[in-house]
């Protein structure tokens, strides 16, 4: 029985390459009591692999977070595979904007405490008693009310290229920072406010709508689907786009683009730029936002010192890794001090005084 990769990523892309046939990249989320996680972890690598699936899959207790591309050819197979499974028949699926036959090259399906950290441990808290899910068109009526306040659930560096005009956009690494923050923050206004929140998918912001509902915000609602389902719906509506930018993704695209709005700066030169890449230096591997500029000017790398060190030869390069582990530079996710141009700390507060709020 296999439960496991046989190819390296590498062979898969080849394969992908060979077979030229069109994939769709596919992401959709579930919560919902799973007892046995292991079990169903399993079955699902076993029917997934059967057809095709490539992807990143979390399971936990209290739910599924899946992102993968599965054969065009093979879409009906797996929706229906997936209506098979009780709470996953007729599940929402966010179908990317813009596809990539290599946005995976794996099959991953793993067991999680959680499949969004939260740093949680109340036994009180029901993440089942969620928001109001609103569609694109009450979304915008929503954020021009004066009473509202636009949250951006996401992290820095998604919100830093791409976000709602007038969201408030917590500078946060990780959504557990978020929760508390905003909790603090909008305090006063949790009955004469009403809190909209908007994440890449949705799954995020149920999560926290269910937790500041939990918390004592009398009015929270979310955005249905997320930013991929909001694009799909003012496309086919007709309806005024209101996101700013590009919408960061999970996968080797990095992002999908939504508006001709260039809103971030490389940061090294500080020229407008929204594309993220990683340090070729593979021992630093930081995560940054960089110009076509710089990254001839700097052969893909973050600083003078990674080009040094990744015009090494190889095995020079492995040796120097030997026992230092991984850089902490690679969690900051844009953050290091030798980024002259890094997006600067914002206090929540200073978005929200701009608004008047």
């Amino acid at each position: 029985m296999q439960l496991y990769n046989n190819l390296s990523a590498k062979e898969r892309a080849e394969l992908i390459e060979q077979a030229g046939k069109e994939r769709l990249t596919i992401s959709f989320y579930k919560y919902a009591k799973i007892n046995n996680t292991e079990i169903f972890r399993n079955h699902l690598f076993l029917a997934w692999d059967e057809l095709d699936v490539l992807g990143r899959i979390y399971v936990a207790n209290e739910g599924i977070n899946a992102q993968l591309s599965v054969p065009a050819e093979n879409f009906e197979p797996f929706k229906n595979h997936l209506d098979t499974i009780s709470f996953l028949e007729n599940v929402r699926l966010n179908i990317a904007i813009e596809h990539d036959n290599f946005a995976f090259l794996k099959l991953k399906v793993k067991v999680r405490n959680k499949i969004v950290a939260d740093g949680l441990n109340d036994a009180s808290f029901d993440v089942t008693n969620k928001g109001v899910h609103v569609n694109a068109e009450k979304f915008n009526e929503l954020i021009e009310d004066p009473n509202t306040v636009l949250v951006d659930m996401r992290n820095h560096y998604e919100s830093e290229i791409g976000h709602f005009k007038n969201a408030v956009t917590p500078d946060v690494d990780t959504f557990r920072e978020s929760l508390d923050l905003i909790e603090e923050d909008l305090r006063e206004h949790k009955e004469d406010k009403k809190l909209v929140m908007y994440c890449t998918g949705g799954i995020r912001c149920e999560k926290a709508s269910a937790y500041y509902k939990h918390k004592g915000f009398k009015n929270v609602f979310q955005l249905e689907g997320g930013i991929i389902n909001y694009v799909r719906q003012i496309e086919a509506e007709g309806l005024e786009n209101k996101f700013l930018g590009k919408n960061f993704v999970f996968d080797e695209r990095r992002s999908e683009r939504i508006s001709d709005d260039v809103i971030a700066n490389c940061h090294q030169c500080g020229e407008p730029a929204d594309l993220h890449t990683n340090c070729a230096n593979e021992a630093c591997h930081l995560l940054f936002i960089q110009c076509d500029s710089c990254k001839e000017k700097m052969e893909n790398c973050c600083s003078s010192t990674c080009m040094e060190i990744n015009r090494l030869p190889y095995e020079e390069q492995k040796a120097l890794r030997k026992g230092q582990g991984n850089s902490n530079d690679i969690f900051k996710k844009g953050r290091a001090d030798h980024l002259p141009f890094k997006k600067d700390l914002r206090n929540i507060f200073e978005t929200m005084k701009s608004n008047n709020i």
